[in-house]
């Protein structure tokens, strides 16, 4: 008779996912996989797969709950630029007390996206949908006076998000200025307005 598993799969998911994201996957053994989601061996291999299967649903999973969450913000937007500022500040803030962990996409895309093609493709696939929610929300903006139109929103749509990536990227910086973060928000801002 097979076991029935003692542990909720999203959850360990969602554990995996955060420790993924502090600590990357090349510098993760597994042992350190299974001390963090404290499950034993053969459950994390029988339920997850290997390392790498493991890191590619940790992965989806962040696309889920954190992509998700951002696109689903600026479909339900009423004011596209107070979502886009809401975002800016949130990632701020989410820099200041996570810590240095960045975006996880843009560290797997910069750890394993030029060796691994699973994980540049659910980056790429990952980028090309903000891409678009973002392109679709800023439009919006644009016809409702509250974002310029002296670029498309597609143009300005990769600006936000490079923005975004920027900001998660350089609170990896330990040395860097933090106050930093308020002047590339403002410029932000003002570049849209």
């Amino acid at each position: 008779m097979a076991r029935t598993k003692q542990f909720d799969e999203e959850a360990v998911l969602d554990q995996a996912m955060e420790f993924f994201w502090r600590n990357g996957y090349n510098s993760s053994s597994p042992q350190e996989i299974l001390n963090a989601l404290g499950l034993s061996r053969s459950s994390l291999y029988d339920t997850f797969g290997d390392k790498h299967t493991l890191f590619i649903k940790a992965l989806k999973r962040y696309r889920e709950k954190q992509t998700g969450a951002v696109i689903a913000m600026l479909e339900n937007s009423e004011d596209v630029m107070e979502t886009i500022k809401t975002l800016l500040l949130a990632t701020k803030k989410g820099c200041a007390e996570g810590g240095i962990r960045g975006c996880l996409m843009v560290n797997s895309k910069i750890e394993l996206g030029m060796s691994d093609a699973e994980v540049a493709e659910i980056v790429t696939e990952n980028r090309l949908a903000q891409e678009e929610a973002f392109a679709k929300a800023i439009k919006k903006g644009q016809d409702a006076g509250q974002i310029n139109k002296a670029q498309n929103p597609m143009a300005y749509a990769r600006f936000v998000i490079n923005t975004l990536w920027g900001l998660s990227t350089y609170a990896k910086i330990p040395e860097a200025d933090k106050k930093g973060f308020d002047d590339v928000i403002k410029v932000t801002i003002q570049m849209l307005s």
